[in-house]
């Protein structure tokens, strides 16, 4: 998906979250996401170094089936790349800026967001054709950070804060009014064990967060 594409979509999207489910094993796979889904949450990440992870996106893929998103995290090569399209993802997220990365995905029909921290990894993601730029760790993108940069990032890409974002209206509206699109949501959100309650739980409190810092 095109960065133009996908900011159009994103634009849309009434929370725009991705969830990120570290340590998520498949047989909580599809109540996870179809909790998820029933409390906003369309982009959902199962990252590789979680158990049978390809597992859990086929799951949660056929789940969902066209009302969300499914991808992989901390996706380093190519061949992961491969392995997540034929299990059904869509998505192929990174923690660092690989273009043999970004341009396999994208080549495959995949949403590509590579992590990004400085000014020229953020346009080697875009040049390689990055369909969103994920700031990680986002406690090293501080808000006037996330400002600078977005002071020359074309203002067709989105860009994402991952990594101790909080259901905490003033920090999102902070990084909001400095120029990002949303956020991925990481340990805040799920951590191995959580049960349905606590993730539910822990959903309602971003989307009310996200609600009253955007009101």
């Amino acid at each position: 998906m095109s960065p133009e594409s996908f900011m159009t979509r994103w634009r849309l999207e009434p929370l725009p979250m991705i969830a990120i489910l570290r340590g998520l094993e498949p047989d909580m796979a599809v109540e996870a996401a179809q909790t998820l889904l029933a409390c906003g949450f369309r982009y959902l990440e199962v990252p590789l170094n979680s158990p049978s992870p390809a597992r859990s996106i086929r799951l949660m893929r056929d789940a969902i089936e066209d009302r969300g998103f499914v991808g992989a995290g901390t996706v380093l090569t190519v061949e992961e790349v491969d392995r997540i399209a034929d299990c059904g993802g869509q998505m192929i997220i990174s923690p660092n800026c690989d273009p043999a990365v970004i341009r396999h995905s994208r080549a495959r029909g995949l949403i590509s967001l590579p992590g990004v921290v400085t000014p020229g990894e953020a346009f080697r993601a875009i040049a390689a054709g990055a369909s969103a730029l994920k700031f990680f760790p986002a406690e090293q993108v501080t808000p006037a950070v996330m400002r600078a940069l977005r002071a020359v990032i074309p203002a067709h890409v989105a860009c994402l804060p991952v990594g101790g974002i909080r259901p905490d209206a003033s920090q999102m509206r902070s990084y909001i009014q400095a120029g990002a699109n949303g956020f991925g949501l990481g340990g805040g959100l799920y951590q191995p064990g959580v049960d349905i309650p606590t993730l539910r739980a822990r959903a309602l409190a971003y989307q009310h967060a996200w609600r009253a810092c955007v009101a």
